[in-house]
């Protein structure tokens, strides 16, 4: 059995480098393509050179409120597919995710699962939501241009005092989480049959799993396009299209540990020593997210379990 990781990076070459290079001393055998934002630094290949079944490809943007997080993940897919790269399961990570466990204790995992599918879902519009009603509306129930890309913090503080509009009047909202940006309302694809799933991006997916949502991607470029004008199209569009089906067996937990307690804009926490405790305890394949510049000791303590106990 073949476990394919999908490293989605932009930034802090050195933890970038330091993640492959866990992931393949912990699984020598495994495939990693790196998706690449180089607009936000330029990631020397060569560097990789001495590993095998590595690829590095080009991504197209990397913010997270819009489609370009989803486009990467399939133009992934794309290269996997036409390169006739072998993958039993695909596990997506970003360049700030580290494993909290040997890679061969999570592969094992899989090997022996009776689940196709690993990810966050529930229905937006419901009493178990994540999120308020009006939230999950707001998301994916208008369709926002981007006016500022970047907003310093000072200014988004001032500017929010403005979303007060968005609770008086039902005809366009306002968001300043990544800059600044206006959405009108619009129709929607969803409907009883089509139901709007939210949940993290982060999943561990099956082949089949990951074949059917690139499949789904191509055949239905409307539904595409819509996710294209929402508000954080990467926190719905994968369990719309997974749950929807209703062609899998679907565990609803991504096996990811990560903190948003006092965070804001949808941001995890940085984890730190005092994390490991809980991090090791949580039953979970990877955490996020980390930073080398604020904690590196948290990942030499990683890498001690993930390398010595393998």
């Amino acid at each position: 059995m073949k476990v394919g990781y999908l490293i989605q990076t932009h930034k802090n070459l050195n933890q970038i480098y330091r993640l492959i290079r866990t992931i393949k001393k912990s699984s020598p055998d495994s495939q990693v393509i790196v998706s690449h934002d180089f607009s936000g630094c330029n990631l020397d290949v060569e560097t990789l050179k001495d590993l095998s079944n590595i690829e590095v490809i080009p991504a197209k943007g990397s913010r997270g409120v819009d489609f370009s997080i989803i486009q990467n993940y399939l133009d992934a897919v794309k290269f996997l597919k036409d390169n006739n790269i072998h993958f039993d399961w695909l596990i997506n990570i970003t360049g700030q995710d580290y494993p909290t466990q040997p890679l061969s204790e999570t592969q094992k995992f899989l090997a022996e699962t009776t689940y196709d599918g690993f990810l966050e879902y529930f229905e937006v519009f419901s009493k178990e939501s994540h999120w308020s009603i009006r939230e999950g509306y707001t998301r994916y129930y208008y369709k926002y241009n981007q006016l500022l890309s970047h907003l310093p913090e000072g200014q988004k503080e001032i500017l929010n005092y403005l979303k007060v509009i968005n609770y008086i009047q039902p005809f366009f909202r306002l968001n300043f989480s990544y800059g600044v940006t206006v959405g009108l309302r619009s129709s929607t694809p969803f409907n009883e049959k089509f139901i709007c799933y939210g949940g993290s991006f982060f999943c561990t997916l099956s082949r089949k799993c990951v074949e059917y949502l690139y499949e789904f991607s191509i055949s239905n470029t409307d539904v595409v396009n819509y996710y294209k004008g929402v508000c954080v199209s990467v926190e719905s569009y994968i369990q719309t299209v997974l749950v929807n089906s209703q062609l899998f067996n679907l565990c609803n937990n991504p096996k990811r540990y990560f903190d948003f307690y006092k965070t804001r804009n949808g941001h995890p926490r940085i984890l730190t020593t005092n994390d490991y405790p809980l991090i090791v305890q949580s039953n979970t394949h990877f955490a996020r997210k980390f930073d080398l510049s604020r904690d590196s000791k948290i990942l030499d303590l990683l890498d001690t379990r993930i390398l010595e106990l393998a």
